[in-house]
């Protein structure tokens, strides 16, 4: 338990570090206000002068006071040290920070990269660092809106802002690339890079696919119940979960047993359980 909440404690920690360092070397420097509370912290320290952790605590309190009011204690207060630490860190390294780049577009892409990789181990060990997500929690329960739907609505309204506010609509547009490379990054380290492929494979000839599949691959296979909605007829849709390595040998494979079979390939980004990442592994990444 104790080494569970350690470890928790410290990937935020470290998650809220990069994402610090993301902004002091790279977005704030160059005006890049890539949404969220950052982005407009960093327009309002362009504009008033202020510090952009402080700016960032404070644009958060009334997020905090709502989020207890519409979600409950539990829900504001967990991202409370995410928060307190993000602002202080970006205030303490910023004086002692050089800038590496006054290049806009390596910089959103650099920016991009360091806060996705720290907000997405801020997301991965179960924090939050306030900001947008928390208003559009909070928003949710206003509207009822998807909160994706609502996390792109607040971040382009920043945007839209630090365009106005810098007369350069060339900064919105790199903002705009840090926004996609940070959200890539933040799936990439809560996913993994998808290594491996999952095939739905409809057949009339179901046993004698999975038959093969665990004689020939050595891998198991899953039946599941379906019905052709045009035909109305039930039959068995087959699930084979492969390494990357392994799909051009299970194609064959099919094609040999069923030339007409129907065959569905997609990503999978991370698979638990005998013969792929084992359980175990999964929750040591937690301690």
């Amino acid at each position: 338990m104790l080494a569970g909440i350690l470890s928790e404690f410290l990937g935020v920690t470290l998650g809220v570090v990069l994402t610090a360092l993301g902004l002091d070397l790279f977005l704030v420097p160059n005006k890049i206000a890539a949404g969220g509370v950052s982005g407009l912290a960093t327009v309002i320290h362009y504009v008033l002068g202020t510090p952009v952790g402080a700016t960032m605590l404070v644009l958060n309190v009334p997020l905090f006071l709502m989020g207890i009011y519409r979600l409950g204690l539990k829900f504001g207060f967990r991202s409370l040290y995410g928060t307190v630490a993000l602002s202080a860190v970006v205030d303490g390294l910023a004086p002692y920070l050089p800038v590496p780049t006054h290049d806009p577009l390596l910089a959103s892409v650099y920016g991009g990269v360091l806060t996705g990789l720290g907000l997405g181990l801020v997301f991965r060990y179960r924090g939050t660092t306030g900001g947008t997500d928390l208003a559009a929690a909070v928003l949710r329960t206003y509207t009822g809106a998807n909160v994706g739907q609502l996390l792109f609505l607040v971040d382009g309204l920043v945007v839209l802002a630090a365009g106005f506010t810098f007369r350069s609509w060339e900064l919105a547009m790199y903002a705009l690339i840090t926004i996609f490379v940070t959200a890539w990054l933040i799936d990439l380290v809560q996913e993994g890079i998808s290594y491996t492929k999952a095939f739905l494979i409809i057949s009339g000839r179901v046993e004698d696919i999975a038959r093969a599949v665990l004689q020939e691959m050595n891998r198991g296979a899953t039946a599941l119940k379906g019905r052709g909605m045009y035909t109305g007829e039930e039959r068995e849709v087959l699930l084979v979960v492969v390494n990357r390595s392994e799909v051009t040998r299970l194609k064959d494979l099919v094609y040999r047993v069923d030339p007409r079979a129907f065959v569905v390939l997609a990503d999978v980004h991370e698979v638990l359980g005998e013969g792929f990442k084992e359980w175990r592994s999964y929750r040591d990444g937690l301690r």
